[in-house]
């Protein structure tokens, strides 16, 4: 089972640079999208119904904002939209889909960087989220939990930790919270597999950061303790340029 998390930043104006022959291409069983920046009846589902893609959609309330989606080849058993908390839902942030004994979620973590308010948003959200999906373990043990999770681990997900070390995605309280939740029996599949490599999936658009390879690690294919010993693969496809992101893969053998 191959899975990619991608946030686009903006799925309109990725499609314009080539994401439906990257994706035809690349042939994921399933892919979580964040930040698709638009509504229902903006999707283009039939560019990816003539690909063999079923698409669910949890756009936020605000047009050209946040957004999550699950494309995939084979029809889920259920689909969730949303946490059931109406401060997150309407920003349109968590999307799940089950697949007999696998859950796969598609999830974009706000981010703080606009000002203390968001930020404070933000920390409320991680606390709120970890206590949503160790509950919702309970009921679906075996979770994937995708998407840009608007936080670098550690120093060496980040290309300046010193000079970032203030900056909201590298933030003490932000790193602790990642260090508890992965203890709470969670795996960053990435650096399970490559606790050496350094990897980024996110760049500015400024300073020709991308080009210099200066960039954050921020997006990750997380999975519960009854996955670990099914991860065989986890890569970053550095070489893809819809957006300011890049995709993350993990395939897991099940």
């Amino acid at each position: 089972m191959k899975i990619i998390t991608y946030n686009v930043n903006g799925l309109r104006a990725a499609i314009t640079k080539g994401f439906p022959e990257w994706l035809q291409e690349t042939q994921p069983d399933v892919l979580c999208l964040q930040e698709t920046k638009l509504q229902e009846d903006q999707f283009p589902g039939e560019v990816f119904e003539a690909l063999g893609y079923k698409s669910y959609l949890f756009c936020a309330e605000k047009k050209g904002y946040s957004g999550v989606a699950i494309l995939t080849r084979q029809e889920p058993d259920h689909v969730e939209y949303g946490m059931g908390i109406e401060k997150y839902d309407r920003e349109g942030r968590f999307i799940r889909a089950d697949f007999g004994d696998i859950s796969v979620v598609s999830v974009y973590h706000p981010s703080g960087t606009s000002g203390d308010e968001r930020q404070a948003f933000k920390m409320e959200w991680l606390e709120d989220f970890q206590r949503y999906v160790v509950e919702l373990q309970k009921e679906r043990p075996n979770l994937i939990l995708c998407g840009d999770y608007n936080i670098c681990h550690e120093p060496i997900d980040i290309h300046d930790p010193v000079r970032n070390a203030k900056n909201s995605g590298f933030l003490p309280e932000e790193r602790e919270w990642m260090t508890r939740f992965l203890s709470a029996g969670y795996t960053d599949t990435y650096r399970h597999l490559h606790p050496d490599v350094v990897g980024y999936t996110w760049w500015s658009y400024r300073f020709n950061a991308r080009k210099n390879n200066k960039g954050w690690r921020i997006d990750y294919c997380m999975v519960s303790e009854p996955l670990r010993s099914l991860i065989s693969e986890a890569t970053i496809l550095h070489d893809v340029h819809h957006s300011d992101h890049c995709p993350a893969t993990l395939t897991i053998n099940k």
